[in-house]
């Protein structure tokens, strides 16, 4: 079994879950672990679970480690687990972000689905909330604006 943590600059890393050896994916819960997805451990597809057949999501490329979002047209990269279980998020032009890692990765696939199903989640959350708030500071700018103005 593999824990999957959330890099936290300054702070300690944020447990997320964890992966079975047989590829299944657990969300970490208050008491209970929810079952989140799978992966292929064969060819690298990984699955999101929901009520019916599972959602094909993206793919790792067992042999580098390379992680692919599933899009209609061709697969956008993401970034890349490395050999020692570390989490890296592309960015163009720039060096790539680490985001966290996987402790006892058995393989390549297992750490491409812990990226997608649990990384890649809690990344966009972060983004969604910090643009939420510069949306409010803009806001309440605004609104100082107009009350000096008037």
């Amino acid at each position: 079994m593999s824990k999957v943590y959330r890099h936290k600059i300054r702070a300690r890393d944020k447990y997320l879950g964890r992966v079975k050896s047989q590829g299944k994916v657990y969300k970490a819960r208050f008491l209970f672990n929810k079952y989140i997805g799978r992966v292929d451990v064969t060819n690298g597809r990984v699955y999101q679970a929901r009520f019916g057949p599972d959602k094909y999501i993206g793919r790792v490329d067992l042999n580098t480690g390379k992680v692919y979002l599933a899009r209609f047209g061709p697969d956008q990269y993401l970034g890349q687990v490395s050999r020692d279980g570390k989490f890296f998020h592309y960015k163009r032009l720039a060096r790539d972000e680490y985001l966290g890692r996987i402790t006892k990765m058995a393989s390549f696939g297992h750490g491409g689905a812990a990226f997608l199903l649990l990384v890649l989640p809690t990344l966009q959350e972060e983004i969604d909330l910090s643009l939420e708030d510069e949306e409010e500071s803009a806001s309440e700018g605004q609104g100082e604006l107009k009350t000096t103005v008037t």
